[in-house]
């Protein structure tokens, strides 16, 4: 079982990394081109007067280090600002994207799973053959291929069958329940089906490592000798040991896939948190700016610990 001490270590060293991160994000916007007030779209000709009371109002005419004290102290009571884009509060906007974002990674992070973990256990069991060939050549070009070519791909490819862009049809004349789930699933195809595709190369290999390893084990040598069918080797010897670098990645690319999937959101305008942190870059907009990220950094740093976490529990020698 995993120690006390470990367990504080690694959340200790989750806080101050959430911390540096969130430090950094503060300025690293402030320093990019650009004037948050100039590129508010409704006023795109104010006077100088208007803008002096816009930055008074945003708290931009505060000096950098001021902003940043007064970013904190409204962070500790959970306060995100408001956006200077449709003056909303941020939490709300940031909660609503990130609803959004949720469903469709979900899908396409459990069908990259199933395709992959499946992909790596034929082409580990059907090594030199053109099954396993056919297989691992698969996963590798899925997995280097670029993640907005693919996007692009895809939505070139099935334009006028599948929606192209958005979450819902604006013109759907029946607004039932079942008519709007199905819209948005129409929706959600192509930008889950893209994640799935730059998803499960990964895990399709790692499963194919791990699986040649374990099949070389002596007692999946001696379930041959038993002659078991190849179902049950693979299932009940095979596949079961070789999960745990598997499940270890699982587990640490799920905080990588809401901040992966902007450029999905992005090609195919999903009103997700990837496409809300891209709009907000180009609008200038650091309160938003800022909880996206933070959303984001947070997912990464909290999936990392529960990947430290869970590979110290089955594995207990990590944490002596």
């Amino acid at each position: 079982m995993t120690s006390w001490g470990y367990m504080l270590k690694r959340l200790v060293f989750a806080v101050a990394t959430v911390f540096v991160a969130t430090t950094l994000n503060f300025f690293l916007f402030r320093v990019l081109p650009g004037d948050a007030i100039r590129n508010l779209a409704r006023v795109p000709h104010a006077s100088p007067q208007l803008q002096a009371e816009l930055r008074k109002q945003f708290g931009l005419d505060k000096s950098p280090w001021e902003q940043y004290l007064l970013y904190l102290r409204q962070l500790a009571h959970g306060n995100l600002g408001i956006s200077f884009a449709d003056q909303k509060p941020v939490i709300d906007n940031v909660m609503q994207a990130l609803v959004n974002t949720l469903p469709m990674v979900l899908v396409g992070t459990v069908l990259a799973i199933v395709i992959g973990i499946a992909t790596g256990v034929i082409a580990a069991w059907w090594r030199g053959s053109w099954k396993g060939s056919l297989g691992t050549s698969a996963a590798i070009f899925f997995y280097a291929v670029p993640t907005q070519w693919l996007a692009l791909v895809l939505l070139i490819a099935f334009a006028g069958v599948l929606p192209s862009h958005g979450m819902s049809d604006p013109y759907l004349l029946d607004d039932s329940w079942t008519a709007h789930t199905l819209d948005v699933g129409r929706h959600m195809l192509l930008p889950s089906l893209t994640l799935a595709l730059t998803l499960y190369g990964e895990y399709a290999l790692i499963t194919r490592s791990a699986m040649l390893e374990t099949l070389g084990e002596d007692y999946v040598l001696t379930a041959r000798a038993k002659g078991l069918r190849p179902r049950v080797i693979v299932r009940r010897h095979a596949l079961r040991n070789a999960m745990l670098p598997v499940t270890t990645l699982i587990a640490l690319s799920l905080g990588y896939l809401v901040a992966g999937a902007i450029l999905i959101e992005t090609v195919f305008s999903w009103p997700g948190i990837g496409f809300a942190a891209y709009q907000a870059v180009i609008q200038r907009d650091y309160p938003m700016l800022q909880g996206t990220f933070l959303v984001l950094t947070v997912s990464v740093i909290f999936f990392n610990l529960l990947a430290d976490l869970l590979y110290a529990w089955l594995d207990p020698r990590i944490s002596e």
